[in-house]
């Protein structure tokens, strides 16, 4: 029997799956069993179990009769589930999904933001300009790179999403802030921030504050096309 210093926890075994999913190391149509995993993490079926029924709602994973598990088809994935864009960025696949994801910032936030300047309430107003400008402090100190510039940077871009009023760009803020935390902590964010984009940022901010959409928007986009062209020379 194994022992609790050799037993794979259930956290242990859906990185490491996930991670060989995502990496292309277990292709899609791979088979697995449920006997073979206990085997080769030493751990109990209960354990096994627990981690498979979390593969299989992340999609990498499907079940099926006298067949065991099989690797599901990436269109099948939840690309948008933290867990998976985490391991997409230590994968081969990572300029593509930096490339993917900041398409999907392009499409999403100019037109958070200038909703965002039609819809929100004071308080967000001044407060999307507080983080705006403090972003603009902390970038101008070369700390672009720094936790206090990564925890801004994720409430900045959260917080717009939620003033667009918009429930399903709201959704969207866990996926972003992967992304931007994804960046960050693999070295991708410059300590110094490209030039212009510190500017968009607040320009944007100061925009949706003064109820100016099609500016907010504009501003937005600019900044965004800045990410794009730091995105492309990764």
């Amino acid at each position: 029997m194994p022992t609790p210093a050799t037993t794979a926890s259930h956290a242990h075994i859906v990185e490491t799956l996930g991670r060989r999913i995502v990496g292309g190391e277990l292709p899609p149509g791979t088979g697995l069993t449920l006997a073979g995993l206990e085997e080769s993490f030493t751990a109990s079926r209960t354990v096994v179990r627990e981690a498979v029924r979390v593969l299989e709602a992340h999609g990498l994973l499907t079940s099926r009769r006298r067949v065991g598990l099989v690797v599901r088809p990436q269109a099948e994935w939840d690309i948008l589930n933290a867990d998976i864009i985490e391991w997409s960025l230590d994968s081969p696949r990572r300029r593509d999904v930096l490339i993917e994801l900041t398409d999907l910032r392009v499409a999403v936030e100019p037109v958070a933001a200038r909703l965002a300047a039609e819809r929100a309430g004071d308080a967000e107003r001044d407060e999307l300009v507080r983080w705006a400008t403090l972003l603009s402090d902390l970038g101008n100190q070369g700390l672009g790179d720094s936790d206090e510039y990564l925890d801004a940077d994720i409430a900045y871009h959260r917080l717009l999403l939620k003033a667009s009023g918009n429930a399903l760009f709201e959704k969207l803020g866990d996926p972003i802030a992967e992304i931007l935390r994804g960046r960050s902590v693999r070295g991708l964010t410059p300590g110094m921030p490209r030039v212009g984009t510190l500017e968009a940022h607040l320009a944007t901010a100061q925009a949706i504050r003064d109820g100016r959409g099609a500016d907010a928007e504009a501003s937005a986009r600019e900044h965004l096309t800045l990410v794009s062209v730091e995105v492309e020379e990764v």
